[in-house]
């Protein structure tokens, strides 16, 4: 199993989050909810009103999210709906835990008491220059003030 974190329409009551349940896509297990260890810029940008935590660490906030643990054919799933390594990167990052729900062996118990882990996160270094200057935000949610609603895939 692999640990992943979500900040954007894959986490809970999200638009996509449809696929994190779907079991045929593969699993994924709620681990807790967390927050980068470093600043990252989150912004909403493009026509469809997506997330990107943009890869330039130091820089924005600390980004709210899930912690999931994955298997093999989730991450997979994951990998092809973010249009990694295209639109996308899958790159480790530190997390602090918010809350821990997780079971697992002395190995998981172990990492959430000493408040940080280690996930994968899906972040972006191929952007276009002009996103560097969006509002950058702390979470995400598609309906929040911000006014961005997120474009479904089938909607575009």
């Amino acid at each position: 199993m692999a640990r992943v974190f979500v900040y954007g329409t894959l986490k809970k009551g999200q638009p996509n989050y449809k696929h994190m349940i779907n079991t045929a896509k593969g699993l994924a297990r709620f681990q807790g909810r967390g927050r980068t260890v470093e600043k990252y810029p989150l912004v909403i940008a493009g026509k469809y009103n997506i997330p990107y935590m943009l890869n330039i660490p130091g820089t924005g906030h600390h980004v709210a999210g899930e912690i999931y643990s994955v298997d093999d054919q989730m991450l997979q799933f994951l990998d092809e709906f973010e249009g990694c390594p295209d639109m996308y990167q899958r790159t480790l990052m530190r997390i602090e835990v918010v809350e821990w729900e997780g079971k697992g062996g002395a190995g998981e118990a172990r990492a959430a008491a000493e408040g940080i882990v280690e996930c994968f996160v899906y972040s972006t270094t191929t952007y276009p220059p002009e996103w560097v200057g969006l509002p950058y935000h702390d979470s995400y949610d598609s309906s929040g003030k911000h006014g961005l609603s997120y474009v479904l895939r089938e909607s575009r």
